[in-house]
């Protein structure tokens, strides 16, 4: 059986799940209602199971080449980055001011209406699905730019250190994902926002200036952040010769190659943790938990932040112990559990993204429509109404949230499979080898799928 039809024959088993669910009338709202967990655990785990088991009866690897299908002059993308950079820049400068001197209410403020929503997850789905716009968007780089055309030549004080990699990312991605945007109250905050706006803007600047452009491309937590997302886009434009080319391509070929640094590998699995840890904080379950260990252990505040690296530092362990038992089924001695983890790490990233897609776009288009009657009010159009979510019915919003995780997690398992078939040979060695990260897969597909199955408990 050819890869092709293997894999549409995966995709027909969760349409046919998402139909079952779709099915199955749900009362009350859209984010108070649990799906069928039964059928759906099992037939999602079946999927992701199945299709493991159908890959790994063949050798015949997965294609990976990528279609050109536009091509664009050099002084034209030029031209779409000033445009772009000067607008979100504007924007940006907008939403601080607004987010000083309006209405301190988090839906009726700019600030927080943009910064949280539309610049964190808003771009991060767009790099998902075209890839990283950041580095034509960012107004730090912008401003560096800037500074280096006035003087001439390139802005650095000094190198860039090497063995510093992407760690500042990493740790920005940890307090700024992981703890501001999930534990605090900042988001809710237009002010408080502000602040970390200015924080942030100050870091990067600062940083730029000493460390010049290797700055951005390693510190910069929303530059290494969607540059993740953007390795399953299936466009994305590409810089060759004189002219910039804009190609298709299958969304596990950027997740089948080692990653080159330690810290990538640390990036990545923060990443896959921190986005079902945003998920998990809106159930009723992390409440409980949440005020539980706050009463036994009296740490107040601080109580979600010690849940979050408890968490972590099991998601860490449970990885690297998956990686070492792939080394030990594949009967490689000479490598390290760590090695493998940095071949494989790539390879869950389709399941970071497949969640931040489904449990991202409809707060994404909400927050969107909100700043279009925002932006309206502002020019005086005071009963403008916009709705982006008038077309997303119950059985449309809990099938898209089941279609986007399960493929997502299949996408992971055929990048995975091309990674085991590369490494490890015979194909049964192979096979046995991949063996647990399919575990793996299925158990974190089930969670996933509970997790946006659970009632929403408001922040």
């Amino acid at each position: 059986m050819s890869w092709a039809r293997r894999i549409g024959l995966s995709v027909a088993f969760v349409v046919a799940a998402v139909d079952v669910v779709a099915a199955h009338d749900i009362g009350g709202t859209r984010f108070d209602s649990p799906l069928p967990l039964t059928v759906l655990f099992l037939g999602a785990g079946a999927t992701v199971g199945l299709t493991a088991a159908w890959l790994g009866r063949s050798e015949d690897l997965v294609p990976t080449e990528t279609r050109t299908v536009g091509r664009l002059s050099a002084e034209t993308i030029q031209g779409i980055r000033l445009v772009r950079r000067f607008g979100f820049t504007a924007v940006v400068v907008f939403a601080v001011i607004r987010g000083l001197v309006g209405r301190q209410v988090a839906a009726e403020n700019v600030a927080t209406v943009f910064v949280w929503p539309l610049w964190l997850k808003g771009l991060g789905l767009v790099s998902i699905l075209v890839g990283s716009p950041w580095r034509a968007l960012s107004p730090c780089r912008g401003a560096h730019a800037v500074l280096e055309f006035f003087e001439g030549s390139r802005v650095r004080l000094r190198v860039y250190p090497e063995p510093l990699g992407v760690w500042p990312a990493v740790v920005g991605f940890v307090v700024v994902v992981g703890v501001i945007e999930n534990l605090t109250v900042i988001p809710r905050s237009p002010r408080l926002t502000v602040g970390f706006v200015a924080l942030y803007a100050v870091v990067m600047v600062l940083g730029g200036t000493l460390f010049g452009r290797a700055w951005f491309r390693h510190a910069d937590v929303f530059e290494v952040l969607y540059r993740q997302f953007g390795r399953v886009a299936p466009v994305h434009v590409r810089a060759r010769n004189d002219e910039y080319v804009l190609e298709t391509r299958f969304p596990w070929e950027e997740c089948s190659s080692s990653v080159a640094e330690p810290g990538i590998l640390a990036f990545i699995v923060a990443m896959v943790y921190t986005v079902s840890f945003d998920g998990f904080t809106n159930t009723p379950e992390y409440q409980q938990l949440l005020f539980a260990v706050r009463d036994v252990l009296t740490t107040g505040a601080l109580t979600g932040v010690i849940l979050y690296i408890i968490g972590f530092v099991g998601f860490v362990l449970s990885f690297v112990g998956a990686a070492a038992a792939v080394e030990r089924l594949g009967n490689v001695t000479e490598r390290s559990a760590i090695a493998t983890a940095r071949a494989f790490a790539p390879t869950v990233v389709p399941i970071a993204v497949a969640y931040e897609l489904a449990h991202n776009y409809p707060f994404v288009l909400r927050n969107l429509a909100q700043a279009l009657e925002l932006g309206l009010h502002a020019v005086g159009q005071d009963q403008a109404t916009v709705s982006l979510l008038g077309w997303l019915s119950l059985p449309v919003f809990w099938g898209t949230q089941v279609l986007l995780i399960v493929v997502g997690h299949v996408v992971a398992v055929v990048a995975a499979h091309e990674v085991a078939v590369h490494r490890y040979e015979p194909l049964a060695r192979a096979r046995r080898a991949h063996l647990p990260l399919v575990v793996v897969m299925i158990g974190y597909t089930v969670l996933s799928l509970w997790i946006i199955s659970r009632p929403v408990v408001s922040g």
